[in-house]
């Protein structure tokens, strides 16, 4: 019966504290996502104009998270108007698709504290000031490499970027995305713990672009 009781009185304030209030973060979390990959493993199955053969895309924006220094903001209520399809449509050039556009706004860019316009245009200089390491778009073929290499890449061309300040992902043995974290003044920083985890694969697949 005690238990019960407890269990009650939890669950009120669970639901409450799902909403975080917007702008109360600690940095931000860019993730950079191998766009030839993610159309292998999901993105042609869904029929998505980002794969398509005349795309041209490689590192495409993912998204600009704001992040805790362990755990992150996702859904915050905001005041701030949501988006219009133009604005949406004006960040395919950088993110793939104006649907994902439209997501990253829904849920992480309304826990920025920004408005739409506001964080589409932090999201565009955040990515426009690092370097993607050329090499990855010469590629001719599919090949597989350690996760290690594109880290070392991305810090070889981006001096400013400390080795804990920048993380790589794999999923499904390939090669996902490349996570690195910026101060709200988009300075590069070191991540919290609960951001690096990086990939260890040996043989990660990396496809070229179409």
């Amino acid at each position: 019966m005690v238990r019960v009781l407890i269990l009650l009185m939890v669950l009120p304030v669970a639901a409450w504290a799902k909403g975080e209030r917007p702008g109360a973060f600690d940095y931000y979390v860019m993730a950079l996502s191998w766009s030839p990959n993610w159309c292998i493993r999901e993105g042609n199955a869904k029929g998505s104009p980002q794969c398509d053969t005349d795309a041209d895309y490689g590192w495409i924006l993912h998204g600009l998270w704001p992040q805790f220094e362990r755990g992150w903001p996702s859904y915050c209520p905001t005041t701030e108007r949501n988006p219009s399809r133009a604005m949406t449509k004006s960040m395919a050039d950088i993110m793939g698709t104006s649907g994902l556009a439209w997501h990253q706004w829904n849920k992480h860019g309304v826990c920025s504290g920004l408005s739409a316009a506001a964080y589409y245009d932090l999201s565009r200089r955040a990515y426009g000031q690092i370097t993607r390491p050329a090499a990855f778009r010469a590629l001719p073929r599919p090949i597989t490499l350690p996760a290690r290499l594109i880290e070392e890449a991305f810090l070889k061309d981006n001096p400013m970027i400390e080795a804990d300040g920048l993380t790589v992902t794999c999923k499904s043995n390939t090669i996902q995305e490349v996570r690195i974290c910026l101060t709200k003044d988009l300075e590069p920083r070191v991540c919290g713990a609960d951001v690096i985890r990086d990939c260890d694969l040996q043989q990660a697949g990396f496809a070229p672009i179409p």
